[in-house]
């Protein structure tokens, strides 16, 4: 946005004339949306004598000689306000209809009335310049229509789309909702460092900086992972934490760099409950920001109805490839899978697997068929290394995603104790990255040294809560659902960003 000179202009007038245009308080005793609710009853042209004091936005004006209808908006929502030269004076209402622009944010004073078109509204007495907008505004009634803008100046498209404040107010309730359900189970809320020496607990490439006290290189958390199984060594048996992560990977409409999630840990269950947990904390959720278990959604162009009532469908992973592929990878050797890889033209790095095959068939023809929530358990041992081996099949783990509209919504385990194979695990994990696979784990050795105290078996769940707010309030895509998504600089910024390295390095 660039500075319009007219309202730069009135600024200095306001000045000339006396006027702080950026005053320290006011004093508000109701808000817009509590005014509209309390006086719908009235009829039209009936007023009253209660007084009520507002502050906001004006985001529309219509001045009509010595009479003028400003819309202020407040966090509620808008309230319509009366403005007369009679009432205010002379000198006032010239301020009012002259000097006050659409952005400026005013606080006002008066009594409520109905109009004869029926809109309650406030007869304004007094009225106070709280912030004298300087930019120039969207035009009237459309806000931004530039996507990226929206993203890169989200506080222009809050202020334009009620929408947009509403999905946001359902966030932070939703956050509300879930920390509780935990706190309510016994579980205790606890931190993790998002700065780390070693990073760990999830196959993802790290973002990479440098603590200048220590000269050293340092990791941007990618997991808390590791650190809440240190407190389960520890003693603790039930914990948590919502946190930020940060994975430097590609932005689509399902990912974002830095990203908000909870862990849960828990000592002496196993992937099951987790399951449980999921489902009933997606189930309350649901309901607080929805009233009901069922929420609409936009799949592939099309409405579906989404239900999170639990209990919800669980399937191995290669049962899911025989019913939604008809292919039963349970009888197939690596050879015959690795044919049906390459027959489909699928990408994959490293050595060829029966397991990594399973996961490549499941990503390639089922991921995007699961449109109810559904958990997918059992998954190949090559999906991580940090999961109890399957009691039943030497070849798997007790593992679980759920997935909605195609999206994984979480990642789960009976967590893997035996600080023996967890040393084998992380040893195989480090020297393929140092192989150059690029999302494999760092051998963590103060983590194999907490293990190796003793950590009690454990279930741990970890999920998306940028993802479940999109799931549950029926937006499109994951910058939605966050205040400030990362984006791109802009050329100008580019430049000057060129800039100032260049001179950085001139000056070393």
């Amino acid at each position: 946005m660039v500075i319009d000179e007219n309202k730069l202009r009135k600024l200095h007038e306001l000045r000339e004339e006396g006027i702080n245009p950026y005053p320290y308080a006011f004093s508000q005793t109701h808000l817009a949306v509590e005014i509209n609710e309390r006086y719908l009853h009235l009829q039209p042209a009936e007023k009253t004598e209660n007084k009520v004091s507002v502050a906001g936005r004006v985001m529309l004006k219509r001045v009509m000689g010595k009479a003028a209808f400003f819309h202020l908006q407040d966090e509620s929502g808008r309230v319509q306000l009366y403005l007369q030269e009679d009432a205010l004076g002379s000198e006032n209402y010239k301020i009012a209809s002259k000097k006050i622009d659409i952005g400026d944010i005013i606080g006002v004073s008066g009594l409520i009335f109905k109009t004869q078109r029926g809109e309650v509204t406030i007869n304004v007495h007094t009225f106070e310049i709280l912030c004298k907008s300087l930019a120039m505004m969207p035009e009237k009634f459309h806000g931004l229509k530039d996507i990226e803008l929206k993203y890169r100046e989200r506080y222009v498209d809050l202020m334009f789309n009620q929408d947009v404040r509403e999905v946001f107010k359902k966030r932070s309730l939703m956050v509300k909702v879930v920390r509780e359900f935990f706190q309510e189970k016994g579980f205790m809320e606890v931190e993790t460092p998002a700065l780390q020496t070693i990073y760990g607990g999830a196959s993802a490439k790290p973002f990479v900086t440098h603590i200048n006290a220590w000269d050293m290189k340092m990791f941007l958390s990618i997991s808390p992972e590791l650190f809440l199984k240190r407190l389960l060594v520890g003693g603790f048996e039930k914990v948590f934490t919502i946190c930020k992560n940060f994975r430097n990977e590609d932005v689509d409409p399902s990912h974002n760099p830095e990203f908000t999630m909870l862990e849960v840990y828990q000592a002496y269950v196993d992937y099951g409950t987790m399951m449980d947990y999921l489902e009933q904390v997606y189930e309350k959720a649901c309901i607080a920001l929805n009233g009901s278990t069922k929420v609409i959604q936009r799949y592939k162009g099309e409405e579906v109805e989404l239900d999170f009532k639990a209990p919800w469908q669980r399937i191995t992973m290669v049962e899911a490839i025989k019913q939604y592929a008809e292919i039963d990878v349970s009888k197939m050797s690596v050879e015959q899978i690795k044919d049906l890889v390459d027959e489909h033209r699928i990408d994959y790095e490293g050595e060829f697997t029966w397991g990594l095959g399973v996961q490549l068939l499941f990503e390639e023809f089922v991921e995007d068929k699961l449109i109810q929530p559904i958990h997918v358990i059992d998954h190949p041992k090559e999906s991580t290394p940090l999961c109890k081996p399957s009691r039943y099949d030497n070849r798997l783990i007790e593992r679980f995603e759920s997935f909605c509209l195609g999206m994984e919504l979480c990642n789960a385990y009976s967590e893997l104790n035996d600080p023996v194979l967890q040393k084998e695990l992380l040893e195989k994990q480090a020297e393929e990255l140092r192989g150059g696979a690029e999302e494999s784990h760092p051998m963590d050795e103060d983590f194999i040294n907490a293990m190796e105290f003793g950590m009690p078996p454990a279930g741990g769940l970890g999920f998306g809560i940028d993802r479940m707010v999109v799931i549950l309030t029926g937006v499109d895509a994951i910058r939605d659902v966050i205040l400030f998504p990362t984006v791109k600089l802009k050329k100008e910024e580019v430049k000057e960003e060129e800039k100032v390295t260049n001179e950085s390095s001139e000056k070393k």
